[in-house]
């Protein structure tokens, strides 16, 4: 008979029991069921409700089946549900009935949010450390980088002179947020549910500061209903998730581009591309493109999230048992991107003479000349127009500002001196920026060194 059947006078439907069963999901959180019961049976001993050889029993039992289902020894059936129900009945049959004393003062309910709350505290620990090792990466080509100068971009058109280090540290930045973000969702995630029951909490004296050392918490749930209905920890958890693959995303697409015979600015490593079944002469960035396409996933993960709660009347509904299969994907998909990502930053190969050759064959260093005629006493927007006109000439002409001398600058305006020559070369350009955060190299310097500190600290 079901743990719930003494209610019922006829079996379950078949297909019902197929519909509802969670097992071919849930099983992934045995480990965390097996850890929370032995911790509840302890604390059952404590109060009285088992005596030694019955505590003894249980966790002995519960011990042997985490060995048997990790050799696959464990048998696993649809018309036990979920992993909750499979663990129950296989005590009962090793423990008979001292092993029926172990669900006191327990539901599901709190039982499944103590095993996801204790899932997410793993593996958001592993996607840190997975984080801080890809940002170490970054710091890492960076540092081999500092003078590679490259276009940077607004409207994926040129637009001013950059490094290629700056704009790695950039993705930096987005992935140490990410980083930070992620430790604040593992504070909101540590938090005991179990103790809270159903929904309102139990006649019988569990002690949830014992279950709280135990399972190593740093706090109790506040509300029982609140506890058994909440599934914030789940979706702030996706969120993070989300927001780390559309950085990654984002960096993906760069690649993409940057890796184009039109620009061949990088060359991805071999081992994470593959080749055309028709035209041999391919090299696919896979890699990046599955990046991109499984960031929808993740994303598609969070709103399916949102869209089963937001309707949800307090406490628990059998809806919430979709909640699983969103948060699961999404966080096997950003552990395998984050280490995808790594072995392409570590392994790219950079062209520095495409990158500086497309520098000098811009109309980049414009912003400059412009500033330059601003230094000089002309208001900027009446700079903007002048070198505007300029560009527009030498386009129709044909020719680069690096190809210009004094004499045709000065026919724009003879505020243009000899020193523009030497104020418009793109490494006197990156060595003038003034400003905290700018792309100049005293200050790429200053971010690597800083975040090395943050890093190793």
């Amino acid at each position: 008979m079901k743990a719930w059947g003494g209610r019922f006078k006829g079996k379950t439907e078949p297909l019902m029991e197929r519909f509802s069963a969670s097992i071919g999901f849930d099983w992934i959180l045995y480990e965390y069921d097996l850890e929370g019961s032995k911790a509840h049976a302890e604390m059952l001993h404590k109060i009285g409700i088992l005596n030694e050889k019955e505590r003894e029993l249980i966790v002995n039992a519960l011990e042997e089946m985490k060995r048997e289902i990790r050799e696959g020894e464990f048998t696993f059936s649809s018309s036990l549900e979920d992993i909750h129900m499979h663990i129950e009945a296989r005590l009962i049959e090793k423990a008979g009935e001292i092993g029926k004393k172990l669900h006191t003062g327990r539901s599901r309910n709190d039982q499944v949010a103590l095993d996801m709350r204790m899932f997410l505290k793993k593996e958001l620990g592993e996607i840190e450390i997975l984080l801080r090792s890809v940002l170490h990466s970054f710091i890492a080509r960076a540092e081999k980088e500092k003078k590679t100068i490259m276009p940077g971009y607004t409207h994926m058109q040129r637009a001013q002179v950059i490094t290629f280090a700056h704009y790695l540290l950039a993705y930096y930045q987005m992935l140490k947020r990410d980083l930070e973000r992620i430790g604040q969702v593992v504070r909101t995630v540590d938090v005991l549910p179990l103790g809270s029951g159903a929904i309102a909490g139990s006649t019988i004296p569990l002690d949830r500061e014992f279950i709280r050392e135990k399972l190593n918490f740093s706090a109790i749930s506040e509300n029982s209903m609140d506890t058994i209905a909440d599934r914030d920890f789940v979706l702030e958890s996706i969120y993070s998730i989300a927001m780390v693959m559309t950085h990654l995303s984002r960096l993906a697409e760069d690649l993409i581009i940057f890796s184009t015979q039109e620009f061949a600015f990088v060359s991805l490593p071999d081992e994470l591309c593959t080749g055309s079944s028709l035209m041999p002469h391919k090299k696919n960035p896979d890699s990046l493109e599955l990046i991109r396409g499984k960031t929808s996933r993740v994303i598609g993960d969070l709103f399916s999230l949102f869209s089963l709660v937001k309707g949800l009347p307090l406490t628990y509904n059998r809806d919430l048992q979709e909640d699983k299969e969103p948060l699961f994907h999404a966080v096997n998909t950003v552990k395998d991107v984050l280490s995808i990502v790594e072995l392409c930053i570590r392994g790219m190969s950079v062209n520095r003479g495409r990158m500086k050759e497309a520098v000098y064959e811009s109309f980049m260093p414009a912003v400059e000349m412009a500033e330059y005629l601003t230094l000089k006493g002309i208001p900027f927007r009446r700079a903007h127009a002048i070198v505007g006109k300029l560009v527009r000439d030498c386009e129709d002409k044909g020719k680069r500002l690096r190809d210009l001398k004094v004499e045709d600058l000065r026919a724009y305006s003879e505020a243009f001196d000899k020193d523009i020559i030497e104020h418009i070369d793109p490494f006197i350009i990156l060595s003038n920026r003034k400003t905290k955060g700018a792309a100049s190299f005293e200050e790429v310097e200053r971010q690597i060194a800083a975040e090395k500190r943050y890093l190793n600290s």
